[in-house]
């Protein structure tokens, strides 16, 4: 055998058990819920009209509604990421709605893990997000 066809079989080989490794795996479902706000800055004498914007790695999960005029929302919704996996990046963005520019009042960033969980993230701007999320198998 020579060289050349050994190293391809080495090579081969390697994908496979990647490949393999992979696919077992288990896929796990991330549930993003329970978002609410405090004390959120928007300004000199401005009451915020917040939303929180929901990603997982490079994929967007959505938006939350507008809460106008509001310094403490609560927000109903709840997101959902399929094929999610442990220590994958979660991000939450927090804004401020308004008529030409939406402005950022923040972001938080965690690595996700297996279980459920509640945070606080300070935000830039001034305030508060909290946020619970459970990372488990896929059902």
């Amino acid at each position: 055998m020579s060289s050349s066809s050994l190293l391809w079989c080495l090579l081969v080989l390697c994908v496979l058990a990647v490949v393999q490794i992979y696919a077992a795996e288990e896929r796990k479902v991330l549930k993003v819920f329970n978002l609410r706000a405090s004390d959120l800055n928007s300004g000199l004498f401005q009451t915020p009209d917040a939303y929180v914007k929901v990603f997982m790695g490079s994929g967007y999960g959505g938006k939350t509604e507008v809460k106008k005029n509001n310094h403490d929302p609560w927000w109903k919704e709840d997101f959902s990421f399929f094929n999610a996996h442990e220590n994958n990046p979660m991000r939450l963005e927090v804004y401020d709605s308004d008529f030409l520019f939406d402005d950022l009042l923040g972001t938080c960033e965690r690595s996700i893990k297996i279980g459920t969980w509640q945070h606080q993230c300070f935000l830039k701007k001034g305030g508060s997000l909290f946020y619970s999320y459970t990372l488990e198998p896929l059902q």
